[in-house]
């Protein structure tokens, strides 16, 4: 490393430990910003150092865009790593970050602006040849009227999303003309708490996609490659529960065209770090609906079966080193996935914050844990409920399931409600197992 010489982890839980584990491959000295709900974090526990940036809330600490920084200028870093959530896709942090003279680990703020608007960002890979969801080319107006239009045009069931969304947040299916114009005020004002922006747009609702994802690295060189998609439509409330890749029933030659596409589009807008670009897949046709300019939750899956460390190779873009794969050097290889440990109740989905009185992760061949667990630790009730993800790798999609339910049945959290129970049930559901199910099957299997 030549830049790159002690990075503040701007982020807690199992992501933060992934990068302080990344940054201590390379010689990185870390930072480790946390609450005061948070001092026990195993990432604060074996950082190189640690800095309190505020109260429980995440409004005052994670959220605290000041106190950071000038975390990073206290300790003498000079870089900051987002992680996912929080910050990470905030285009005025980015700024700020690097206004105040440090590396931003990650893309560029005015790349990150253009993408975190949907309407811009459908806008832009439209334009360079990117298939969209069909809906509004803008955002929408205050006229019922000419909503109404919209919504004809476009035909019944539309889904109203904030612009600005994320995180399952600011969208509302609308299945009649009666019904639209409350769930465009609902969308505007949920949009507006909680992301600080009432703007939305419309689209069409499709009946039964699957949620596809690909997966892309670029440098400051202008080298752009694509590591193959992701399987994410295991999802409750558009929060992902299992993801694996590579996406069963995906023909290699949809995977290069539609890679390439993505490798082209990236190049085109000048990206650099990791990104995803997500698409909605039903009926043999790709239809892009927004880009995530940060690492994924899931990006261990990928992780698995192409070999590369992404959150060390963010640190070593973000460092200036140009990408040492070209396309031709992926190799995809075998199948992986991903179950989502949450600390929630299994059948209602309640936060179940408290104290784990025993941490017992599986093991075995082909089984990875990410987790910031350990016994005695306390799971926070202002946060996420994640605690841990299951990743397991084999030679076949058969295999790597039989090696998950292997796993699941060894993992013990004492202390604390989890969803293994879900995980379970849904490991052996015959839909999931023949890789048939789409974007609104857990709903419609639960009854929500």
């Amino acid at each position: 490393m030549t830049t790159l010489r002690k990075v503040v982890i701007a982020n807690r839980g199992e992501i933060a430990l992934r990068v302080l584990r990344a940054c201590r491959e390379l010689g990185i000295g870390t930072v480790a910003v946390h609450s005061t709900a948070d001092r026990q974090q195993t990432h604060v526990l074996l950082a190189d150092e640690s800095v309190c940036i505020g109260p429980p809330p995440s409004s005052a600490s994670y959220l605290n865009m000041p106190a950071i920084i000038s975390a990073a200028e206290v300790t003498d870093a000079n870089a900051i790593h987002p992680g996912y959530g929080f910050l990470a896709e905030n285009a005025d942090f980015a700024e700020g970050v690097e206004q105040s003279g440090f590396v931003f680990i990650g893309p560029k703020p005015e790349t990150i602006r253009a993408m975190g608007d949907k309407i811009s960002a459908k806008e832009t890979m439209k334009r360079l040849g990117l298939p969209c969801v069909p809906g509004s080319d803008r955002a929408m107006g205050r006229d019922p009227g000419q909503n109404l239009a919209l919504a004809r045009d476009i035909g019944f069931p539309v889904m109203i999303k904030a612009a600005h969304g994320g995180g399952g947040r600011g969208m509302r299916v609308v299945h009649q003309e009666s019904a639209l114009e409350d769930a465009i005020s609902l969308t505007r004002q949920e949009s507006d708490a909680a992301f600080g922006d009432a703007t939305v747009y419309m689209e069409k609702y499709l009946a039964g996609p699957r949620h596809i994802e690909f997966q892309v690295l670029a440098d400051h060189h202008g080298n752009v490659i694509h590591l193959g998609e992701r399987d994410c439509s295991m999802q409750r409330r558009h929060q992902k529960i299992i993801e694996e890749s590579p996406a069963p029933g995906i023909t290699t030659q949809q995977r290069d065209e539609i890679g390439q596409i993505c490798v082209e589009a990236c190049r085109e807008i000048e990206y650099r770090g990791a990104g995803t670009l997500e698409f909605l897949y039903e009926n043999g046709g790709f239809y892009f609906i927004e880009m995530n300019t940060r690492i994924q939750v899931e990006h261990p899956v990928t992780e698995m079966i192409t070999g590369i460390d992404l959150v060390r190779t963010q640190l070593l873009i973000a460092d200036g080193e140009a990408l040492p794969w070209q396309q031709k050097d992926i190799t995809l290889r075998g199948h992986a996935i991903e179950c989502r440990l949450n600390a929630e109740d299994p059948e209602k989905f309640i936060p179940a914050p408290g104290t784990v009185t025993r941490w017992h992760p599986p093991g075995g061949p082909g089984v990875r844990v990410d987790s910031h667990l350990y016994s005695g630790y306390t799971v926070p009730p202002y946060y996420d409920s994640l605690i841990a993800k299951l990743i397991t790798h084999a030679e076949t999609r058969d295999l790597a399931l039989a090696r998950m339910r292997s796993a699941l049945s060894e993992v013990v959290v004492d202390g604390i409600h989890t969803n293994v129970p879900l995980l379970q049930d849904l490991c052996d559901d015959s839909r999931f197992v023949d890789g048939a199910i789409e974007i609104h099957y857990l709903e419609k299997r639960l009854g929500l």
